[in-house]
């Protein structure tokens, strides 16, 4: 077994222990949104209930259109669901001010899309080092932080390299690593791997996986690609607003 993944396999043991006795990290619980077209109102969910244990990985599945980013973006506290509750480690979201759903979103929930958004004028660590410094933490303590997970994720070596300079692949591993910075109890990816070619999206799923797993970090991840959702621990279906077990 090679460094990185040696590194892997230490990745936070500590809230891999905490995370067990945790619950459910993530519960949405009848969410509905709809939105105006026209003179008509389009129901893109219709009461969708959501739990999310620790450690667990679900696949989200749906044609375009079908609701899967907008279901993620509620989930992730960055846009308000018409009914419904979104509850992140027991605490029900719905009535929160703007700045405490910043909080909780910086402090528990990790993010990674399709498009990486790396800041393209930063170095890989600078943009790993990014959230931790937001969240309050010392230069030196999110240095630390960010090379622990580069290292763990198998890119330490492009550190000190812009966005550009990296792979696809690469890119969206210091993505990765950008969102567990935090040490979320909750990973939303939303097409993470629709922008790579088969074999680096295989690649960078399995090392979301071992992240969310390593961490006990609930992974609610949406995505087109059946023969990788097969290997969540379940896989769901968003149809007419609904979730349907596969």
């Amino acid at each position: 077994m090679n460094e990185a993944a040696l590194a892997g396999r230490r990745l936070d043991r500590e809230a891999a222990a905490a995370g067990a006795g945790r619950g459910v990290a993530l519960r949405l619980a009848g969410i509905g949104r709809r939105f105006r077209q026209g003179e008509n109102w389009l129901e893109v969910l219709r009461g969708v209930d959501l739990e999310l244990a620790p450690g667990a990985v679900i696949a989200l599945m749906g044609p375009s259109g079908s609701g899967k980013s907008t279901l993620l973006q509620i989930a992730g506290l960055l846009e308000r669901p018409d009914t419904g509750e979104v509850v992140i480690g027991g605490r029900g979201c719905g009535r929160l001010s703007d700045a405490e759903r910043t909080r909780i979103r910086r402090e528990s929930l990790g993010f990674v899309y399709q498009f990486h958004h790396l800041l393209p004028e930063f170095s890989a660590l600078e943009n790993v080092m990014l959230p931790g410094m937001l969240a309050g933490a010392s230069r030196s303590a999110a240095r630390a932080r960010a090379r622990e997970l580069l290292t763990a994720l198998g890119v330490e070596r492009r550190e000190s390299h812009r966005p550009a300079r990296l792979s696809g692949g690469e890119q969206q591993r210091v993505a990765i690593a950008r969102a567990m910075a935090n040490r979320p109890a909750v990973l939303l990816a939303d097409e993470p791997t629709g922008n790579l070619d088969e074999a680096t999206a295989s690649a960078v799923f399995a090392t979301l996986v071992q992240a969310a797993r390593e961490t006990s970090a609930a992974l609610l991840v949406a995505t087109h690609n059946a023969e990788l959702a097969a290997r969540a621990d379940a896989m769901l279906r968003l149809h007419n607003g609904v979730i349907e077990r596969s």
